[in-house]
């Protein structure tokens, strides 16, 4: 069963925070500002923050910066997840993951069912891994960014969970380079 161990010491991980959207600017950003809240109280750092338009090309490079940031362990990105044609973060996410992780957008579906049913199906959430950093991206609605820190996030970037988390095997996200 899914469990924090408490006798376990709490690592805190740096995340950044990345808002997709062509209207928002930062005073306004709710959805960015719940992950943000979140992920401080939870004892994270938040190694940065921005809010970047609906374009492909300008998300792509800013996930390609936070990966090549040592100071940044994960990109927590919110909006451009659905289905209209300005939605692309999740095709963006994609052109820099090395790996996805399938499941995130699985499990992200199942917590959203329970919450607003069927309507979960019109969700593209999307996670994966590029340079040794977590990327997660999440839909634009601050309901969306708290079920799925709440729900996933905050226990799988939680050194702590048990039986398993995203914590304890990052230092074995890039042993593909080392030599042998």
């Amino acid at each position: 069963m899914s469990r924090i161990d408490e006798s376990m010491e709490f690592i805190p991980v740096r995340i950044a925070v990345l808002t997709v959207s062509d209207t928002r600017r930062l005073e306004e950003d709710r959805s960015g500002q719940v992950l943000a809240d979140r992920l401080r109280e939870a004892g994270h750092t938040l190694a940065d923050r921005k809010i970047i338009p609906d374009e492909r090309a300008e998300i792509a490079a800013q996930l390609r910066a936070w990966i090549a940031d040592p100071k940044v362990d994960v990109v927590i990105s919110t909006g451009g997840t659905g289905l209209t044609g300005r939605d692309v973060t999740v095709e963006a996410h994609r052109d820099v993951y090395e790996k996805e992780i399938e499941a995130f957008g699985t499990v992200f579906t199942w917590v959203s069912m329970q919450k607003i049913g069927t309507s979960a199906v019109q969700s593209r959430a999307t996670g994966g891994v590029a340079g040794g950093t977590y990327l997660f991206a999440l839909p634009g609605s601050p309901g969306a960014c708290k079920d799925g820190w709440d729900e996933i996030l905050s226990k799988q970037l939680d050194y702590r969970h048990r039986p398993c988390n995203f914590v304890e095997i990052m230092p074995r996200l890039e042993e593909h380079l080392r030599r042998k």
